[in-house]
């Protein structure tokens, strides 16, 4: 900011050293004055401009840290928050939508860093040394440029107001859209297999077609902002030369005054329409931010209480106290009591909705109970981190949830510490290891988006190998050899039977 200003302020003062040169030099009588005239000041000339372009240089320089250290903290920062919402708040939203969300936020504030200090600021210290001359120049002059200056201002505040609302509304719809394609491209195998391609592309043409209404709403009330500040800026001139005129007539004009006059009328009229269209560029950088935040910046859920301690397991026994639990309007859980020992095995059977998915979730901590409390070794889940409750708990999902990474990275996501012994030593347990070294780069096969390169049975074992991994006293098996051919099943089955032993088991 401090660069910004002294160069900004040289940035004008060049049109007064220039307007200094041409009177001293039609004042000049003599050859040799008119060379010293062009020493002087035509000297003076090339120090402000080299002096106006380093400091700018300069300050981009600086900002350039600035900037990248606000995106590089932005977006972590926005992951942090987002990534401790609740399991409903990701269930009812789109991943490609709240992705693009947090991109809005950042990268539109990183635009609004910019403009704040290469437009606004900047031209706020332009005109300022701009309202000095015009008034040493004549009162009136400079009280012209004031009020204008100032009928300009307000019209653009006000404007700028009343097209927020259709930048936020086109901003959503950009979010959805996005959104919506991520949606299609995820589910391309269902697209392709029920033959509704031309339906989801006739889909997609209706909401980018809503977008582009919205777009086109927003844009066009941008431009007519744009037509009142070149109304505003050719008015100035008009005043301002008649103003001239009246000086001309008086005897009090010279010929340095006129061409001061004259470069800065140029660009203050050119700030009008800069300043208005960096005020649309910043209200939809301001929509677009407000509207991502506005989604990711929601209350958390489920927070850990004032002084949560991490769970501490000796038997790892779970407890189940008179829990409550409603979802959706229905009653899952009425007054539940259930005591696992530590060391058991219970299998949870009953017909789809029964609630045993959601079993799995309350003793996650993934939602919170209306009433009643579960505990793990006489701590109860709610009064400890979330974070450490879950480190203490393996699941083996119906659904393995793999990341496009290598099939080492997957399995290595139970323990991040673990070796590539340990990690072969778990996979051969999951009966894993025979197919991964089938694959050309073996354990550094990408296994493609949410695990699409491998089969169903093939990303079960690795989803239990890497539950082999993590070794946590708590071990959950949802469906966990759904998957598998009854051959593999069978191998399987021994090596959870190791898996299980010391563990509570559900």
């Amino acid at each position: 900011f401090t660069l910004v200003l002294f160069a900004e302020t040289l940035n004008v003062m060049i049109f007064y050293v220039s307007a200094q040169l041409v009177d001293n030099f039609t004042r000049a009588s003599s050859l040799l004055e008119q060379k010293e005239v062009l020493y002087f000041w035509g000297g003076l000339f090339l120090l402000v401009s080299l002096g106006n372009s380093l400091l700018y240089r300069l300050s981009g320089f600086t900002a350039i840290r600035w900037v990248i250290k606000f995106h590089k903290e932005g977006y972590a920062d926005l992951y942090e928050y987002l990534t401790k919402h609740s399991h409903t708040y990701f269930t009812d939203r789109f991943a490609g939508s709240l992705s693009n969300k947090i991109s809005n936020a950042v990268d539109s504030g990183a635009g609004l860093m910019f403009q704040l200090l290469w437009t606004f600021f900047s031209e706020f210290i332009g005109l300022t040394v701009t309202l000095v001359l015009f008034f040493m120049i004549d009162f009136r002059i400079g009280m012209t440029l004031l009020c204008i200056f100032v009928g300009v201002l307000a019209f653009n505040i006000v404007a700028v107001q009343k097209r927020r609302p259709l930048v936020v509304t086109y901003a959503a719809a950009s979010s959805k859209s996005r959104g919506e394609g991520v949606d299609v491209i995820t589910n391309i195998s269902a697209v392709r297999q029920f033959s509704q391609r031309k339906f989801e592309l006739g889909r997609l043409d209706r909401i980018y077609a809503d977008r582009a209404t919205k777009d086109i709403a927003q844009s066009m009330f941008g431009e007519w902002i744009m037509v009142a500040n070149t109304f505003f800026a050719i008015a100035m001139t008009g005043i301002i030369l008649v103003l001239l005129y009246l000086l001309l007539a008086q005897g009090t004009m010279t010929a340095g005054t006129l061409v001061l006059v004259l470069a800065l009328l140029g660009r203050v009229g050119y700030m009008f329409i800069t300043v208005g269209q960096a005020m649309n560029r910043f209200i939809r950088e301001y929509g677009n931010m407000e509207e991502g935040l506005a989604e990711i910046l929601q209350p958390h859920e489920i927070v850990d209480v004032a002084g949560a301690r991490a769970l501490e397991t000796r038997k790892a026994d779970i407890v189940w106290k008179n829990v409550t639990f409603e979802y959706g309007g229905n009653t899952v859980f009425e007054n539940f009591n259930l005591i696992i020992e530590s060391g058991q095995r219970i299998g949870l059977v009953g017909h789809s909705g029964a609630g045993k998915t959601t079993f799995v979730s309350l003793l996650l901590r993934q939602h919170e109970l209306q009433k009643g409390a579960i505990e793990i070794d006489r701590q109860d889940i709610s009064q400890i981190t979330q974070d450490s409750l879950r480190a203490h708990i393996a699941v083996v999902p119906q659904e393995p949830l793999l990341f496009h990474r290598t099939i080492r990275e997957n399995i290595a996501y139970g323990n991040p510490e673990a070796t590539d012994e340990e990690i072969t030593e778990v996979a051969k347990k999951a009966q894993a290891h025979e197919f991964i070294m089938a694959l050309e780069k073996g354990y550094n096969t990408l296994v493609g988006e949410r695990g699409i390169k491998l089969s169903g049975g093939q990303k079960q074992r690795v989803a239990i190998a890497r539950a082999m991994l993590k070794d946590a006293p708590i071990l959950i098996l949802d469906e966990a050899t759904s998957a598998l051919d009854s051959e593999s099943e069978v191998e399987i089955q021994k090596a959870l039977h190791i898996l299980m032993e010391g563990k509570t088991v559900i």
